[in-house]
């Protein structure tokens, strides 16, 4: 992406792994940007991207049970979010919910070869989808 096009960004965050994906706000076109790997360098791996891809929306795929009610990963999301704030970005909270689901189930009808960073990846995709479709 250009650096004069501002971008919305996708987190879908894990233990291991994030789950990142990209969009320009003009074309809001969703697509998988990388996986980072949740250790001691995560945070400023992700300020690069942010800064590279003039990002100025954090989505942050939410989890929730079922029910609709807070699991333990719903708090680990709200630490992460906690983190987020030293971006001095607007952060969003997105539903997440089968996003992982149906990100494996679409790589494993494609037939190629994937690894859990592919299937992180795309279910940021489909969480940064589901944003767009939100927004005028």
């Amino acid at each position: 992406m250009s650096s004069g096009n501002a971008a919305v960004m996708a987190l879908d965050y894990g233990d291991k792994r994030i789950g990142v994906a990209m969009a320009s706000l003009s074309s809001r076109l969703a697509s998988p940007l990388v996986t980072l790997n949740n250790d001691a360098s995560m945070l400023t791996n992700l300020e690069s991207l942010i800064k590279q891809n003039n990002v100025t929306v954090l989505v942050v795929g939410y989890p929730r049970n079922q029910q609709g009610q807070p699991t333990q990963q719903t708090h680990l999301v709200e630490q992460f979010i906690e983190r987020l704030k030293q971006f001095n970005l607007t952060i969003k909270l997105q539903d997440e919910s089968l996003t992982s689901v149906y990100a494996e189930a679409e790589l494993k009808a494609g037939k190629a070869p994937y690894t859990k960073k592919d299937v992180d990846a795309l279910a940021a995709t489909y969480i940064l989808e589901d944003y767009l479709s939100t927004i005028n």
